[in-house]
């Protein structure tokens, strides 16, 4: 079986030194329908994000402020929230094992992720060439597959990255791709 993985971030800017409100993350097997497992969600210090120098934007400020209240309640929520080295250390690893790092569009979830390692000084947990854009990916099919599966709960990062796996076994099955 492979195991690869998808990342979803809820951030304050769409720059790689962007500031993470959450990270969703669930492993799973492109090449079966096998439902997701071994998901990891948590909330990144804010504050302790602002010291190390992570942008925020005020288009995406702005952008948040028109979401669903109840989405944006839960991203914006101080309670429970991990200091930027120890979600990084729960990623690092949960990524053991994983094949495939998976991510919704080039330059934005991993790059976001690999701009706070060096942040902090610690090793990026994958290599280059493990990561893959589940966008470009939906694009070559009829239809995106996280509509087909009715993706609701839109920018709450466990949900994003539960229907961004669901979409790439999806498009797999579609475009045939096998083993």
């Amino acid at each position: 079986m492979a195991t690869h993985g998808m990342i979803d971030l809820e951030t304050l800017d769409t720059k790689p030194s962007a500031t993470v409100l959450s990270l969703g993350a669930i492993k799973f097997d492109p090449y079966s329908d096998a439902e997701p497992h071994s998901e990891l969600y948590f909330k990144i210090d804010i504050d302790e994000q602002d010291q190390l120098g992570r942008s925020t934007s005020d288009s995406t400020i702005a952008w948040w402020g028109k979401q669903d209240p109840a989405v944006m309640e839960e991203a914006f929520d101080p309670a429970g929230r991990l200091s930027v080295e120890e979600a990084l250390k729960q990623l690092t690893k949960w990524c053991v094992g994983v094949d495939t790092i998976w991510g919704q569009g080039y330059g934005f979830d991993t790059t976001i992720l690999e701009d706070m390692y060096r942040n902090i000084g610690k090793p990026i947990p994958w290599n280059f060439w493990q990561q893959r854009d589940s966008r470009t990916l939906f694009g070559l099919c009829k239809k995106d597959p996280r509509k087909i599966f009715g993706q609701d709960n839109l920018h709450n990062a466990l949900a994003d990255a539960y229907f961004q796996a669901k979409g790439v076994q999806y498009a797999y099955s579609e475009l045939g791709q096998k083993r």
